[in-house]
Parts: structure tokens; sequence; C-alpha cells
């Protein structure tokens, strides 16, 4: 028995089976939306609508008596672009006063609702259906009469309309799609749903948006930030196996309008916010444009045909953009899928003439080179912010159908000054043809892991607290809600046991062997655990631990290049001089000692045989460490075995 999460963390009644209810993870963005479910296997995965799409594109068109979602709806931006609909998801929640008006014409323009008060909406035309006809008349003594007939009333034609929609509304409708969707794909009812909200939502559009699931009948189990849902794709087994549970991640989400970054500490499974940035200077709509003007100049190079498209002034050809605005799509794709040249096909351009054309990968990084420059200026940008070298992040994840580009990823490593073994999608091999660091679909199957973890979550009243923990806290006034949710406290430094003697496969430069045990920036409280064999006195048998935090840093240091190899046929005259490269180390310092922890061995063995270790004494120990959230720190050291040496240590908070 279990019970359904209400959106303010109450329960229903309980319901039989919650295991096996239908959770899906919808990942809602402003230009493209996914669904995903965990499977069987326990992956979570993404699904295709009616239309085979994965990626579906948040838009809405009204043809007639038709209405038409996803990437349907964007094929009539070419001649039906003012009764399309596209870009509404930032706006749900806001006031038209709130929203800055634009020219930007290539979808149905945002306007005041003419009924509701400083309220955004649109204006679409549409064919009214026409009435059902009259029902046939059944009485015999009636058939005399003047107006009696055998036949039905002719059926009228549908009536042109206009219809006026609210951002709510359209919301609504987008919503209940993608669900119809999914029950279809899945032939069962969906029971309840996870969504993404971007970082820049309020408390005001998270509400609106929750509303509009409701409306459109989707129980929203919880409304996840975009940056969490990446943290439970990259933390589940399928996304993690073999990392390293202590890591520094940097997601970067690179989307239609705006560039995302958010740098955090991944801590045995727990992420820890460090810093995060919001540029809405930098989008994937910015490549768009530059490929559509080289596609356009192309045109007209072919053809003597003026084409203008995507001008800051004047008059465009609409129809012409919009044509290749959708045809770079696959253009894109190709590119990021593939080390060849792309092409970019449209029938009648314009002037009934055809136009098909290539890019290779390095025409497209050299004019996409402005936008993964700026990319990189920001990410060095809030690295700086938060007072971490490049060289100390573990991983970079890419959200997005923008940063499935490689020319991205070069550029962020190489200017950004990221190790060269730095985690990426690509350094795995797994972004290519829709692997699991797809950056597509991250957002959407990280919400499907979190929706089954929530459904999961049993009734009953020592529960309360957990499931009051998942429900959105916060109403945006700086109250005790958000408080609790933005006042966790985390490690500013790194802790651990300094090891006198030999521990395999660990080596220091501090006197000892060092063993980090809770790393800096750890969510508090933490309770972290290690293992290691250590190397006892011959003689004494004693174990004798320091427990140091120590400050973590970054050497630069100039070293020189190797020489380069030179042809034979090369002159022997011509001898370049040594070129100096910077190469950076990880450092560590001992900086306040807190203690230490001894005891005599009572479970240690003489090593054996020949090699290099043979006479010499070790024994295995198992480390805890214990951090409060006041910063108190409790070890506890215990020698692995039946009846091994135990010793502890508490350290009190900072200033008690």
């Amino acid at each position: 028995m279990s019970a359904k999460l209400q959106p303010n963390g109450s329960a229903e009644a309980p319901v039989e089976n919650t295991s096996q209810l239908s959770i899906v993870g919808i990942n809602f963005g402003n230009s493209y939306a996914s669904i995903a479910v965990l499977t069987k296997e326990g992956e979570a995965e993404c699904i295709a609508n009616e239309d085979g799409e994965r990626q579906i594109a948040c838009a809405i068109s009204f043809l007639g008596e038709e209405i038409y979602y996803g990437n349907q709806a964007t094929h009539q931006l070419v001649k039906n672009s003012q009764n399309t609909i596209m870009g509404f998801r930032n706006l749900l929640g806001k006031k038209f006063s709130e929203i800055p008006q634009s020219q930007d014409t290539k979808s149905a323009p945002v306007i005041q609702h003419p009924d509701i008060a400083d309220e955004p909406a649109y204006k679409v035309q549409i064919l009214q259906p026409a009435p059902s006809p009259l029902p046939q008349s059944t009485h015999t003594s009636n058939l005399n009469t003047p107006a009696a007939s055998h036949a039905p009333t002719p059926r009228s034609e549908p009536v042109p309309a206009e219809r006026i929609l609210s951002v709510f509304e359209v919301t609504t409708m987008f919503i209940a799609n993608l669900v119809e969707s999914a029950e279809d794909f899945l032939g069962t009812k969906i029971q309840g749903a996870v969504l993404t909200v971007p970082a820049t939502f309020t408390d005001t559009q998270k509400e609106a948006l929750e509303k509009a699931a409701s409306a459109a009948g989707v129980h929203v189990l919880q409304l996840l930030d975009e940056a969490a849902a990446a943290v439970a794709t990259t933390t589940s087994e399928q996304w993690a196996e073999g990392a390293p549970p202590d890591r520094t991640q940097l997601i970067v989400d690179l989307g239609a309008s705006s560039l995302t970054l958010t740098l955090l500490s991944l801590r045995a499974g727990l992420a820890f916010v460090l810093a995060s940035s919001h540029s809405p200077n930098i989008s994937g709509t910015q490549i768009d444009d530059t490929l559509i003007k080289f596609f356009a100049a192309d045109f007209t190079k072919k053809t003597k045909t003026p084409l203008a498209v995507c001008p800051s002034t004047g008059v465009a050809d609409t129809r012409a953009e919009a044509r290749l605005r959708l045809a770079i799509e696959h253009t894109k794709r190709t590119i990021s899928a593939s080390p060849g040249a792309a092409t970019c096909s449209i029938e009648s351009l314009k002037d009934g003439l055809d136009y098909t054309g290539a890019i290779n990968r390095m025409r497209f990084d050299l004019l996409a080179h402005p936008i993964y420059t700026a990319a990189a200026s920001a990410a060095s940008a809030l690295l700086a912010s938060a007072g971490i070298d490049a060289h100390l992040v573990d991983e970079l994840v890419y959200v997005g159908g923008n940063a499935s580009l490689p020319g991205l990823d070069e550029a962020l490593v190489l200017q950004a000054g990221f190790r060269e073994d730095v985690e990426t999608p690509f350094a795995r091999g797994v972004v290519t043809g829709g692997g699991v660091g797809d950056p597509t679909t991250v957002l959407a199957r990280g919400c499907a892991v979190q929706g089954a973890l929530v459904a999961g979550i049993p009734a009953g009243e020592e529960y309360v607290a957990v499931r009051e923990a998942y429900a959105r806290a916060g109403d945006g006034d700086g109250g005790e809600g958000e408080a609790k949710r933005n006042g966790v406290r985390a490690t500013g430094k790194t802790v651990g046991v300094l090891v006198p003697g030999a521990v395999e496969g660990v080596v220091s430069e501090l006197g000892g062997v060092w063993v980090p045990v809770v790393h800096r920036e750890t969510a508090l409280p933490a309770r972290r655990t290690v293992r290691f064999d250590v190397e006892l006195d011959e003689g004494t048998k004693v174990l004798a631990l320091e427990v140091w935090e120590v400050n973590e840093s970054v050497r630069v240091e100039k070293v020189t290049a190797p020489p380069f190899e030179a042809d034979d046929d090369d002159d022997e005259d011509e001898e370049e001089e040594p070129e100096e490269v910077e190469v950076k180390f990880h450092v560590v310092n001992k900086e306040v000692f807190l203690g230490a922890v001894q005891m005599q061995s009572l479970l240690g063995i003489q090593t054996k045989g020949k090699g290099k270790d043979a006479g010499k004494w070790f024994t295995t120990l198992e480390v805890q460490f214990v951090v409060e959230t006041t910063g108190a720190l409790k070890v506890d050291v215990k020698e692995v075995g039946e009846g091994g040496a135990t010793g502890s240590l508490r350290v009190p908070a900072p200033g008690s």
C-alpha cells in the first residue's frame, strides 16, 4: 500500500501496487519536449510520439478545423505562421506587461487578452465546425405536416472564426497531447509525472505550470529543476558505472534561447550547487541564424536570385527563411553524428527554384566559432566566480540538441582550460546514435528516474517528512520554506587521514600517505567510509593516523615541449627553438591539524615470499568520518576482522 503525492506533499487514500503505476518524466523545454519512462530493466529511455519523434517541437498550429502538434506544427511556419504558436513555455505565469515587445514574426505574435487584464494570449484564425444535422422525424403522425421531411437537415459549411488562447490554455493543450502520446505508446493510462522547470522560473511560473499540467489531466509528482534532472541521470547506474563517486561536474545547457551553466559537486550521489549562470545572449538560435545566412548566400551564388534572411531591419523572405530553418535541423543532426559533410536540401526555396547545399564539419565549426567562444568565456567566468580552477573539474555534461555538436565540446575543453582527460559524453563515445550521454534525452530520463523514486515512497506517517522533502518548497518571498530549501551547508575543505608508511596505489608528498575521506563541497551532514591497507612498524605494531584539513590548489609550471621530429627532406639548417608549454598539477597542502588516532594492531600479518614487501607487516583499516551540520567531526578507526583494534576521535565544531 502507498499513497499518491499531491503537489503540496499531502497524501491521498492509499492505492494498490504503486510499483506498477505508469510514471513518466517530461522535459518541457521552450523549443522541444521529450518523454521518458523507466523500463522493466530499470533503465530510463525516451519514448516516441505517434509520428516517431522523440524530440517533440513545442508548437501548436491551427489550420481550418485541424490542430497540429509538434513537428507537424512547425511545418506550418512556411505558409501558416500567423496561426502557429511557439515559444510559449517561457511566457507561462507572466503578465503581458512583463513580456518585452519584439518584432519577431516567425510565429503568432503575443497579444493582450481582450477579456482578461494584463494576460498574454494568442489570436488565431480557425474554421468553426458546422452544427450537427437535425435528427430525422420518426413520428408518422407528423409526416403530413408542411414542415415534415424524411431527410435530415443539410449540414452547413464550417464558418471562419477567431479564437483567443491564453498562454495557460496553450500549455494545457500541449501537455495533454504529450500525455496522450505517452499513453498511446505505453498502452496504459499515465498515473503521474515529474516535469522539468528551468532555473529562471519564479514560484509564480512554477505554480502556473503545475496548474496547467493538472488541467491537462497530469498528476504532478514533482517539479524538478533542470540541473537536478541532469544529476538524477548522471548519478544513475546506467550513466555512472565506472565513474568516481566524488567528482566536480559542470552542466552545459545550450538551449535555443539561452545558455545555462551549473557547477556541481557530486559526493556519493548527492549534489551541491557551487555556482550557476544564465546567459540569454548566447543561444542555439544564433547558430541557426548563422547557418541560414550561409546557405542563403550559397543559394544566391548558385541561382543569381537574391535571398534576404535574418535581417536586423527591413523585410525578409519569410517563407524561404522558414524553409531553411526547418531544413538545418537535419543538417545539425547530421553534423553531430557524422564526421563527414552534411547537406541542406529544399524544394522550391524561392521563385520555384530548388536548392541543395553542403557543409563540412570544419566550415560548420568555423561559422559557429563565435558562439562556442562565448560559451567557453561564460564557463571560465563561472569557474572564476566559484574560485575553482578548470583543472579541478572532472566531468562535463551537455544538455540540449545544440550541445550535441562536437565542436562545442572541443572549444570548451581547449579554451576554458579543462584537462585533456576530462570526462565528457564525447570522450566516452556515447553521444552518437542517442547513447547514454545523449544531450537531448538527459533531462527527460532524469525525470523518469526521479518519478520512480517519488512514486515508490511508502505511505504512513513515518514517511511524511520524506514526502514533504520532495514537494516544491518556498513561495518566492524569502519565507521559511525557501530558507530550508537553500540553507544546506557544505564542507569548505577536504578532510582526510595522513598515514605513515605505505598504502598501496596512493602517493603523497605530505610526509606520509594522504587518504581523502570527505571531499570539499560535500553537503552536510555527511558520512563517509574508506578501507585501505597500511604498513605497520615491525617492532611495535603501533598504528598512528593523523587527521588533517587540507587546501587543494593548482600549480602551473612551464615545461619544454618535446622537439618536433623533422623529415629528412626538411632543411637541416632550420632549427626551431624549443617551445615552452604550461602544465597544471593538482596540489594538496596541509592546513589544519585536527587530531590523531593511535592504537595497537591486533591483526597484523607479515608478508611472505620474495617480493619488495616480503617480511613487512600490514593490516587493513576501515576509517569512518561523520560530519554534522554544525561542522563537528567524529572519526572511527578499526582493523578489519574479528577482534581487531579500534580507536576514535571527536573534533568539535569550529567556534564551539
